[in-house]
């Protein structure tokens, strides 16, 4: 299984906590996480503050070498798909085809008023987007991108929400769904949806990889915000037991964990190495 983690603790109250995310995306490509990844939000919100995930990944590029660069998740509904479609076109090129594009309906009107984007319908808009952003990687039709991707056809696309709708769209435009906090018996029931979905989609459901964000409080470590969820590894976790549960989810069919550390910002550099000593560099050994 791949793992990745977020450069920053989950919901930092203040913007100083991500003035290391740099230090800390370097600080994971050298412990052999498998990528970083960033939410969007454009306006803080009760969750605290947000970078704008395109060009934190941009800024980590530019700091490492090999990491993969992902978005978990990008509010595709509030992004105009030309724009959008340029900016990840540019992003994965000079990357080196290292990015990956996360994307979700979103879920808070607040900031789809902000910008003055309808809230309503928001599912369907997202439906032509991927279609729109597809066609433009891949240089068909017309305009012509001022730049394309130098991965062929674009790059990998993981699309989030557990409704049917989301399963189809995940189906029809995705390389991956992409779950949050999932256990093993619900990433089951996912791909039981997915097989059904999969025929009227007109896809075959086994085409479509399985990844997730995780909730993770490592051993020893006290949570600096409220849980969103189960934890990995349940709410007294061991690195047995955390590691039990990825073997779960591995056996369920999930390829990809990206995990949120639930820890004070001063403690992330002590979390971060705690999961690649414990899990990372045991998922390489299997």
């Amino acid at each position: 299984m791949r793992i990745g983690v977020a450069p920053h603790r989950l919901w930092p109250d203040q913007e100083g906590e991500l003035d290391a995310v740099l230090q800390t995306a370097v600080r994971a490509e050298e412990l052999g996480f498998d990528h970083v990844f960033a939410s969007g939000h454009a306006v803080a919100c009760a969750s605290g503050v947000t970078p704008d995930p395109l060009i934190l990944l941009a800024a980590v590029a530019g700091a490492t070498r090999r990491i993969g660069l992902v978005t978990s998740v990008l509010v595709l509904p509030l992004y105009n798909p030309l724009i959008l479609a340029h900016q990840t076109a540019t992003l994965d090129r000079l990357s080196g085809g290292r990015f990956t594009l996360g994307v979700g309906t979103g879920w808070d009107a607040e900031e789809f008023a902000a910008l003055g984007v309808p809230f309503a319908g928001r599912g369907h808009r997202m439906d032509e987007q991927l279609a729109v952003v597809r066609q433009l990687w891949r240089g068909e039709g017309s305009p012509r991108l001022g730049v394309l991707p130098s991965t062929e056809g674009g790059p990998g696309v993981w699309i989030g929400g557990q409704s049917d709708a989301a399963l189809r769209r995940a189906l029809r435009f995705g390389d991956a769904w992409h779950g949050s906090g999932v256990d093993a018996d619900a990433l089951t029931g996912v791909r039981a949806r997915l097989d059904t979905l999969g025929d009227e989609v007109g896809r075959d459901p086994g085409e479509l990889a399985l990844t997730a964000g995780l909730f993770l409080v490592p051993p020893g470590f006290t949570p600096a915000v409220k849980v969103p969820g189960r934890p990995l590894g349940g709410s007294d976790a061991s690195a047995e037991s955390v590691r039990d549960e990825l073997g779960r989810l591995s056996d369920a069919g999930l390829v990809s964990a990206s995990l949120w550390l639930l820890v004070a910002t001063e403690e992330l550099p002590d979390a971060l190495a705690w999961a690649a000593g414990e899990l990372v560099s045991h998922s390489s050994d299997q």
